[in-house]
């Protein structure tokens, strides 16, 4: 992060360092302890996905009335804030990531911060979400999120429930659509010469979005 530790220096451009965090999600876990990773990345989300965003993206999110920002944030504050949780770990060196989880109802949200990306501090440098089809439960090992930090919502407009068309609205037209899936790719260079990369996934059930993934790394 520029101005808050110097991770920044071993990063590599920021397209890489974007796939190399996506990738950590799709390793298995090898702690045999009940644990709820973040779910595993799709794949395809970003295959062939052109930084047609020129607005910022995943810049800052809140809980409720405790409001963060990605890549500023430490996942110490939220859980500390939110008074619930417990940080956990998997990988080594530049392949970990931390995270915390949390349920509630049908609602299932994982903050996580994303090895060499995320620093020392564990910066918050990803979000997801999830709507659930019934409340099945999860691992004793997620947090229950007060219900007074819902909902979560991405750069002040980006929430659960929301229809395709209220999506599209409130963010322009998406760098790529499918049926039930759509992707906004953002790449831009900052006042300072850091290197900005951004990202939404929304997936929708129903004309309903159901699940959102948010997330930006700044790289030298």
């Amino acid at each position: 992060m520029r101005s808050i530790s110097n991770v920044s220096q071993c990063r590599v451009d920021g397209r890489k360092s974007l796939f190399l965090l996506l990738l950590l999600f799709a390793i298995p876990s090898d702690d045999c302890s009940a644990q709820t990773p973040p779910p595993p990345i799709n794949e395809r989300a970003f295959e062939r996905v052109p930084p047609t965003v020129v607005t910022r993206l995943a810049t800052r999110f809140s809980l409720g009335s405790f409001a963060g920002r990605f890549e500023e944030t430490r996942l110490d504050a939220v859980r500390e804030v939110l008074g619930e949780g417990t940080i956990q770990h998997r990988g080594d060196a530049g392949d970990s990531i931390y995270w915390l989880c949390y349920r509630r109802a049908q609602h299932r949200l994982w903050i996580v911060s994303g090895g060499e990306i995320g620093g020392p501090d564990h910066l918050v440098t990803e979000i997801v979400e999830e709507l659930t089809e019934k409340d099945a439960g999860a691992s004793t090992d997620c947090g229950i999120i007060p219900e007074k930090f819902s909902p979560v919502i991405f750069d002040g407009k980006l929430h659960l429930g929301m229809s395709r068309q209220e999506v599209i609205t409130a963010l322009g037209p998406p760098s790529k659509s499918e049926a039930a899936q759509i992707v906004y790719s953002h790449e831009g260079k900052l006042a300072d010469g850091f290197d900005e990369t951004a990202w939404l996934i929304l997936r929708f059930r129903e004309n309903k979005l159901v699940s959102m993934r948010g997330g930006k790394t700044t790289t030298n």
